[in-house]
């Protein structure tokens, strides 16, 4: 009868059983039949089962990522931006990305002033003040692994979740968004469509054209959806 390891296993070459007392195995094979022992004798002092050690400290606290399909509100009747703004808006966008790109390298090689006090990745409150507090410099964003920036990102949308849109929060999304390398992460993907969708909704309860926070809201779509080609996003004339 065939072991439980052979069942999820299946041997794939018969190997004549041997003395393991007269092999020794630190010597190298002399023939094929002997590397197969070699093999098998190896693989039985393997552990069936083996469960890694993890730090738990280490783990992100939020690992769920959920990723909703639904798409964003309609702008009340007259809200929306024409195709041609929207398409203005991309062309900047990618020039502020070029120059981005063109930049990286350099400022990952330069130090911040000393007045200049970074929070810790983790330290999600720290980057709430830090952010909604600190006008927006390109070269700090620059300075951070992708991987920070995003997690910056999901920070600052998940504020804004909770709370209304302010200028300061829009300009650093605009830059966290600029310093996102593509192709785009599944977390990133899920993150910038849950931006334009929380966009979309602070949008429906505006009461006039003349908001100040309307062309922001509108830009944000926009490069999420024009730009990211997230283009069940989009606003449509």
């Amino acid at each position: 009868m065939k072991s439980d390891v052979e069942e999820l296993m299946p041997r794939l070459l018969p190997v004549e059983s041997c003395d393991t007392e007269e092999y020794n195995s630190n010597e190298p094979p002399r023939n094929p039949q002997e590397y197969l022992r070699q093999v098998q004798r190896e693989a039985s002092l393997c552990p069936d089962v083996v469960v890694a050690q993890i730090d738990p400290k280490k783990l992100k606290m939020k690992q769920s990522v959920n990723v909703s399909i639904t798409g964003c509100l309609a702008a009340p009747q007259g809200f929306s931006p024409c195709l041609k703004w929207q398409q203005q808006q991309v062309s900047k966008f990618s020039e502020v990305r070029q120059s981005v790109n063109k930049h990286r390298q350099h400022w990952k090689s330069q130090f911040l002033d000393d007045n200049v006090v970074m929070p810790k990745m983790e330290d999600e409150d720290g980057w709430k003040r830090f952010c909604l507090g600190e006008n927006v410099c390109l070269d700090i964003q620059l300075k951070e692994e992708d991987k920070v920036n995003l997690t910056v990102l999901d920070y600052l949308i998940n504020w804004f979740e909770e709370r209304d849109f302010v200028p300061q929060l829009g300009r650093w999304l605009y830059a966290l968004l600029a310093c996102l390398e593509k192709p785009l992460l599944p977390e990133a993907h899920s993150l910038i469509r849950q931006l334009a969708r929380r966009c979309s909704a602070v949008r429906a309860n505006l009461e006039s054209k003349d908001d100040d926070r309307l062309s922001a809201l509108n830009l944000m779509i926009c490069i999420v959806a024009r730009y990211f080609e997230q283009n069940d996003l989009a606003d449509k004339e």
